[in-house]
C-alpha cells in the first residue's frame, strides 16, 4: 500500500498518537479522560481530519468480534453467579501443603480459568481471594499476585476466547477453535510450568520462612455459619421449654393477683366471699385453660410455619442447584459448539441468551455487569487503527521488516517475535494484532497455507505472553494491581519495579520455549501430513500395479481346455 498524501499522514499520525497516549497512560495530567474516551477521541479525529469517511469508519468496526466479546462476558457473569469461581477458589485451600504448593495451585487454576473465561475476569474474581489466603497464612502477597497475573496471561493464550487479541485473531484468521487449541496448548502447558519454576526460584526463601505474626490470622467465615445465622436464638426462643415454663408462671401470677383484687374489693359475708372465691377461681381456671389452649394453638401454628419455611428453603435450595447445573451445562455446550466449528460469535450470543432465559427473571442486573466501556473502547480502536492503516505508515514499516521476519527461518521468527514483543508493550497487544495480523499472515501465505496458520499462532502466543513483561503490558496486570491496592483489610501495592524484575526473565524464557514448541508442533504435523500423502500414493501405486499385473497375467494365459477334452485326457 502506497503512503498517503503528507497532510493525511500527519493528521492520521496525530490522531493515532492521541489514542496511543490515552490508551497506555489513561490518567495523563493534561487529559485524564481514560482509555474508552481516548479511543473514541482518536476515532473522532480520524473522521474529523478526513482520514476516513463516516461510512469507512462504520465499516471498520468488526461486529463478529464485538458479538463474541459480549457473549463471553455475559456467560462469565452467570458463571460467577453460579459460584464457579468460588468453587475454583476453594481448590486453593483444599489439602494445601505449604506456600509453594499454594503458589503452584494459583498458577494452574488461574491459567485454566483464563483459558475459558478470559484473563480479565479471572483476575477480577480471584485477586481478593488470593490476598485473603496470603494474609490468613501470614505470607507475603506479591509472589502470589505475580503468579495470578502472569499465569492468567499465559493461560489465556490457549483458546480464542481467552483474551481480546485472541478473539481478533480467531475472527480474522478463521482458524477453528479446536485447531487453535491443539496448536498452542503444548506451549501453554510448558509455559505455565516454567513460569511457576521461575517464581519458585525467585521467591524460594520468602516462601520458606513465614513473616513474624504481627496480628492474629484473619478467619474467613464458613459458608455454613453465614447461612445458619438466619436462624438466631431470638427468633426461635419461643420453642424452648424454659421460656414456656416462665410463660405459665407469669399467667398464674396474673390470676393470683386478680383473685386478690377481687377479694379486697368485695366486702360481706363469708358465703359471699366463698362464692366470689369459687367464681373467681372457676373464671380464672377457664381463662387459664383458654389461654393455654390458645398458646398451644399458637405453638402449633408457628411450628407449621417453621415446617413450611423448611420446605420452602429446601425447594429453593434444590432450585438453585438445578439452576447451577443448567448454567454449567450451557457453558459446556458452548465450548463443544466451538470445538465442532460453529460460528463463535453467534454461539456465544446464543449461550448468553440461553442463560438469560434459564434465569427466568429480569436480566438487567446481570447485563449491567457487562463491561460496555470495553465494547466502546474496541469500537473506537477499530476506527483509529483503520485510519492509521490508511496513512500507509504501517505498510511501509512492514515492507522494510518483511525480508527479516520470514517465519520459514529461525532468525525470521526471532525477529518477528521481538517486533511483536516491543509493539505489544508500547501500543498494547490488541492494536498490535490489528496492525500486524493481516500483514504477517499475508507474508506467510505466500510460502504455504500451513505457514499462514503458524504465523497467526505465533502472533497470538507472543502478543499474549508479552503482557508479562511490564505492569502496563496487559489489562490483567493492571486489574490485579488495582484490585490488590483497593482490597479492604488486606490491600497491597504491587509496584512497577517489583513486576519488572520477575516479568523480564519470565517473558523472554516462556516466549522462547513456546515459539520452539509451536514450530515443532507445526513441523511434526507437516511431516505427518506428508507421510500420509506418501503412504496414500504408495498404496495407490501398488493398487494400480496389482491391477495392471492381473490384467497382464490374464491376457498372457493360454485358453482354458474344454470340459470334454479334459475328461478324455483323464481317461487316457
Amino acid at each position: 500500500m502506497a503512503v498517503a498524501p503528507t497532510v493525511k499522514v500527519v493528521l492520521g499520525s496525530i490522531a493515532f498518537a492521541v489514542f496511543w497516549v490515552l490508551a497506555v497512560f489513561p490518567a495523563v495530567p493534561f487529559m485524564p479522560i481514560g482509555r474508552t474516551a481516548g479511543s473514541l477521541l482518536g476515532a473522532m479525529l480520524m473522521v474529523l481530519f478526513q482520514v476516513l469517511t463516516p461510512n469507512q469508519a462504520y465499516e471498520s468496526i468488526d461486529l463478529p468480534i464485538l458479538g463474541l466479546l459480549f457473549g463471553t462476558m455475559v456467560v462469565s457473569v452467570y458463571l460467577e453467579r453460579a459460584d464457579m469461581f468460588k468453587y475454583l477458589g476453594k481448590l486453593f485451600s483444599w489439602k494445601r501443603k505449604g506456600p509453594k504448593d499454594l503458589l503452584c495451585r494459583i498458577c494452574l487454576f488461574s491459567a485454566i480459568s483464563s483459558a475459558f473465561f478470559t484473563n480479565d475476569t479471572s483476575c477480577v474474581v480471584l485477586t481478593e481471594f488470593v490476598l485473603k489466603i496470603a494474609k490468613q497464612q501470614n505470607l507475603p502477597p506479591h509472589p502470589f499476585l505475580l503468579a495470578l497475573a502472569s499465569s492468567a496471561n499465559i493461560g489465556s493464550a490457549t483458546t480464542p476466547i481467552g483474551n481480546p487479541q485472541n478473539l481478533v485473531i480467531a475472527v480474522q484468521s478463521e482458524i477453528p477453535f479446536g485447531k487453535f487449541l491443539f496448536g498452542i496448548v503444548s506451549a501453554t502447558v510448558v509455559g505455565i510450568c516454567v513460569n511457576a519454576l521461575i517464581l519458585l526460584c525467585m521467591f524460594w526463601k520468602v516462601l520458606s520462612v513465614q513473616k513474624d505474626e504481627e496480628e492474629p490470622p484473619m478467619e474467613l467465615a464458613p459458608e455454613e455459619d453465614v447461612n445458619s445465622h438466619r436462624f438466631s436464638p431470638a427468633i426461635m426462643s419461643h420453642l424452648t421449654s424454659e421460656n414456656s415454663h416462665d410463660y405459665h408462671d407469669t399467667m398464674s401470677c396474673h390470676s393470683v393477683s386478680g383473685r386478690m383484687d377481687l377479694r379486697n374489693r368485695v366486702g360481706g359475708s363469708d358465703d359471699n366471699e366463698i362464692d366470689l372465691k369459687d367464681a373467681t377461681e372457676n373464671g380464672s381456671l377457664e381463662k387459664k385453660d383458654e389461654k393455654v389452649v390458645s398458646s398451644m394453638n399458637g405453638f402449633a401454628n408457628e411450628s407449621s410455619d417453621l415446617g413450611l419455611e423448611d420446605i420452602d428453603e429446601k425447594s429453593a435450595k434444590w432450585k438453585m442447584i438445578l439452576w447451577k447445573i443448567g448454567v454449567y451445562v450451557i457453558t459446556v455446550g458452548m465450548l463443544i459448539s466451538f470445538l465442532v466449528e460453529l460460528n463463535m460469535s453467534w454461539t456465544a450470543i446464543t449461550a448468553a441468551m440461553a442463560l438469560v432465559v434459564l434465569d427466568f427473571k429480569d436480566a438487567r442486573p446481570c447485563l449491567e455487569k457487562v463491561s460496555y466501556s470495553l465494547l466502546v473502547f474496541f469500537c473506537g480502536m477499530f476506527v483509529t487503527v483503520e485510519g492509521f492503516n490508511r496513512t500507509g505508515i504501517p505498510s511501509a514499516i512492514w515492507d522494510f521488516m518483511e525480508p527479516y521476519s520470514r517465519i520459514d527461518r529461525l532468525t525470521g521468527v526471532a525477529t518477528l517475535a521481538v517486533v511483536i514483543l516491543v509493539l505489544s508493550n508500547l501500543a498494547s497487544n490488541v492494536p498490535t494484532v490489528l496492525l500486524l495480523g493481516s500483514r504477517v499472515a499475508g507474508a506467510a501465505a505466500t510460502i504455504s497455507p500451513e505457514k499462514e496458520k503458524k504465523a497467526w499462532l505465533i502472533l497470538a502466543w507472543v502478543s499474549t505472553v508479552a503482557g508479562n513483561l511490564s505492569l502496563l503490558g496487559s489489562a490483567a496486570n493492571l486489574i490485579v494491581c488495582e484490585q490488590a491496592r483497593r482490597a479492604q483489610n488486606c490491600g497491597y501495592n504491587l509496584t512497577l519495579w517489583a513486576h519488572f524484575k520477575f516479568g523480564l526473565p519470565s517473558t523472554i524464557i516462556v516466549t522462547a520455549i513456546g515459539l520452539t514448541l509451536i514450530r515443532c508442533h507445526e513441523t511434526v504435523r507437516f511431516i505427518r501430513l506428508e507421510c500420509g500423502l506418501v503412504t496414500a500414493s504408495i498404496r495407490n501405486n501398488d493398487f494400480r500395479y496389482g491391477t495392471h499385473l492381473s490384467q497382464t497375467t490374464t491376457a498372457a494365459a493360454p485358453p482354458s481346455t474344454p470340459p470334454a477334452a479334459s475328461a478324455t485326457l483323464l481317461l487316457l
